[in-house]
């Protein structure tokens, strides 16, 4: 159907010798109706957002190749180096389950991929990503211009 601006058809109606006061109530609902509504704007599509952890390195200690992990949280005030601890116990948890026996976890990688949320949250860890991401190196310093 062919879109008309409003102006022309408030034009043609006085062409027509309609009644200024239903003129002015016409093209009232008209500059209503042609109004966007709030929710009918179009949302650029959301862009996909990927984890990618940094390590300090200012000592060049680590490799100097890219290379990968996962992203986990733990409970403030434990001790980080439980956490290897927390993920076996899972994946022997998981592996102890009916589904598990199917199809145990053999790998950390795989204990990521397939063990369910739910023996996680016993072991107190909270996996953020179920792929490893890439863990880039850096300096920890800012080059000056």
């Amino acid at each position: 159907m062919p879109k008309i601006d409003v102006s022309k058809v408030a034009e043609i109606l006085k062409k027509n010798q309609i009644d200024p006061a239903v003129l002015r109530r016409v093209m009232e609902e008209m500059n209503l109706a042609v109004q966007p509504d709030p929710g009918d704007e179009e949302k650029p599509p959301a862009v996909k957002k990927q984890y990618v952890i940094v390590v300090s390195d200012p000592e060049g200690k680590l490799p100097k190749m890219d290379f990968t992990g996962w992203v986990l949280q733990i409970p403030e005030g434990v001790s980080p180096s439980t956490t290897p601890d927390r993920v076996f116990k899972a994946a022997y948890d998981f592996n102890a389950s009916k589904k598990g026996r199917l199809l145990p976890v053999k790998t950390v990688g795989e204990a990521f991929e397939s063990v369910p949320a739910k023996h996680y949250k016993e072991a107190e860890l909270w996996v953020k990503t179920k792929e490893p991401v890439i863990v880039l190196r850096t300096n920890n310093e800012i080059p000056k211009d």
